[in-house]
């Protein structure tokens, strides 16, 4: 019983901070007061971090849903919803432009090394697992030979229209990226060691177990991914975007290379834990999402 109502907690605390809503704290970064130190045994050495910041960035794409709008998406969703008509002439117009995806591991290697990368590269990433990133939006990438990155929230895997183990597991094997976002898409600001889970029993009474989030969140879902792909994960997104100072070294500790955020300044001690992505927004024409590309990078 203790199971089934932590399922149920977890479903409704994911339904309530899924992507497709801003939260109302626009903070992205801890207080003076409560930040981590700017360097530690995990961080990116100073020099390295002055050359990564040096080198242009490339443009990366953030998607949700691909949908049509429904009467009941508000206008605040509807940012976060590229109907499909419009995705593919998104893509049509990449792929036209001259575009060419890279995944992350080039990223890496050229952000680190200098590696080289293809003319006019770009990084198109797809959060949260939607069902319809799998159904529309893949093949539509098929179509011009792009590949993306698909950051997995596991509490949805199985879920109703969201993908299965083994379509997350089709995509990896297609050459696409499969990488950590979370178990629920809990904010990574508001991570620590010791919360505390309330449990609803079944005669209602309600008792607290403690838990640790970085082992919640980040642990086991990366474990959940690493053992569905068969392939180590080495990318995280943060929920909505958000990260602060304190997170940078939990992740660096847990193996990750890189993070992702959204169109935030990147923290100037370790860029590869804060790189800068831009959403396409539903209300964008291909016009301004190419004027887009060009201006935030």
């Amino acid at each position: 019983m203790i199971k089934q109502t932590l399922a149920m907690l977890a479903l409704c605390a994911f339904g309530a901070v899924s992507c497709q809503s801003k939260p109302s704290d626009k903070s992205t970064t801890a207080s003076p007061a409560t930040e981590a130190p700017a360097t530690t045994n995990n961080a990116v050495p100073q020099g390295d971090a002055a050359a990564i910041l040096a080198r242009k960035q490339v443009p990366i794409l953030c998607y949700h849903q691909i949908r049509d709008w429904k009467p009941t998406d508000s206008k605040n969703a509807k940012d976060y919803i590229v109907q499909v008509a419009a995705f593919k002439e998104h893509i049509k117009m990449l792929a036209d432009s001259g575009y060419h995806t890279i995944l992350p591991d080039q990223l890496y290697a050229y952000l680190t090394k200098g590696a080289p990368l293809p003319k006019k590269p770009i990084m198109l990433t797809f959060d949260d697992t939607d069902l319809d990133q799998f159904t529309i939006a893949n093949p539509t990438l098929k179509k011009y030979g792009f590949k993306a990155v698909y950051f997995v929230m596991t509490v949805s895997l199985g879920r109703p229209h969201y993908m299965t183990k083994e379509q997350v597991k089709q995509l990896s094997d297609e050459g696409n990226v499969v990488a950590s976002h979370t178990w629920d898409h809990h904010r990574v600001d508001r991570y620590s060691h010791t919360s505390t889970l309330k449990i609803i029993g079944k005669n209602g009474k309600i008792t607290n177990r403690p838990v640790d989030d970085w082992v919640t969140q980040i642990e086991k879902p990366t474990k959940t991914l690493e053992e569905i792909t068969g392939k180590k994960m080495d990318y995280f997104a943060y929920p909505f975007g958000i990260w602060n100072k304190a997170a940078l070294p939990e992740l660096r500790k847990r193996g990750f290379k890189m993070a992702f955020q959204l169109a935030d300044k990147r923290d100037q001690t370790d860029p590869l834990m804060t790189v800068r992505r831009i959403l396409d927004s539903g209300y964008w024409s291909t016009k301004t999402l190419s004027n887009s590309i060009r201006n935030s990078f």
